[in-house]
């Protein structure tokens, strides 16, 4: 079995990880907090990762931790010479540039999203895009109301593929007199109750409208779909990857 460490193992991601853990074994936690540990996984501090990680002797971690935690233990990582499978947004163009920089070293996969329906949601988008290259597009998102990046990776994800190919300009919200414009995108964050995660693209034109979404009805889903990344990810080279090499493999 895969010997899996998790990084942000006292979140809700990092307990959903260790529930969908059947076919890998979560080894180790990261946190900092004063947890010892959760659910029977031993608990260990950031600034510890890289002993840990021998002492354990990991095979790969995955981590939803907080973008400081991430870099922490993706360090560790390289130290070592364990792959990553990184599943935490918020990043800024720094912390992208050293996970980048880590993954010269080892294997790292960067997701914001661990759906398959999502991989098949933004290739679809694409198509979509491409082929109605007139229609206005309106881009909606909505998550449980403790969510603190806004809007989601997997809406700024999204965006990415609009813009490969559209040359659109996102607004995040609109307020007073906003006229619409033909080349912009309305970007839309709802933060409410306990919801796991709704994606929708709005294309509206010729006096029709085609609604492209995707609808999470569990983290479950998300935390198995980054052990089967983990998984993958044993063995290979070193090099930036994405969630969808893992679907397509």
């Amino acid at each position: 079995m895969t010997r899996v460490a998790v990084n942000g193992v006292t979140g809700q991601m990092g307990g959903a990880v260790i529930e969908a853990a059947t076919d890998s074994e979560v080894v180790v936690g990261f946190a900092t907090s004063d947890t010892d540990a959760v659910d029977g996984v031993p608990v260990v501090h950031p600034a510890e990762a890289a002993a840990a990680l021998r002492e354990y002797d990991v095979d790969v971690v995955v981590g939803f931790a907080v973008p400081e935690g991430a870099l922490t233990v993706a360090e560790a990582c390289v130290e070592v010479g364990v792959p990553m499978v990184v599943g935490t947004t918020g990043f800024d163009e720094d912390g992208i540039g050293r996970l980048k920089d880590a993954s010269e070293e080892v294997p790292l996969l960067k997701a914001t999203n661990f759906s398959q329906g999502i991989q098949v949601l933004q290739r679809l988008i694409s198509e979509a895009v491409g082929t109605l290259e007139d229609y206005d597009l309106e881009l909606m998102e909505t998550h449980h109301n403790r969510k603190v990046d806004a809007p989601s990776g997997t809406a700024s994800s999204i965006l990415d593929v609009i813009q490969e190919e559209r040359d659109v300009e996102p607004v995040y919200g609109r307020e007073g007199h906003a006229p619409r414009e033909d080349d912009e995108i309305g970007v839309f964050a709802r933060r409410a109750g306990d919801i796991r995660g709704e994606h929708e693209l709005v294309l509206a034109g010729n006096d029709e409208v085609l609604s492209l979404s995707h609808r999470a009805e569990d983290r479950g889903v998300f935390a198995a779909g980054a052990l089967d990344a983990a998984a993958w990810l044993v063995g290979r080279d070193a090099g930036w990857y994405a969630f969808g090499d893992v679907v397509d493999a």
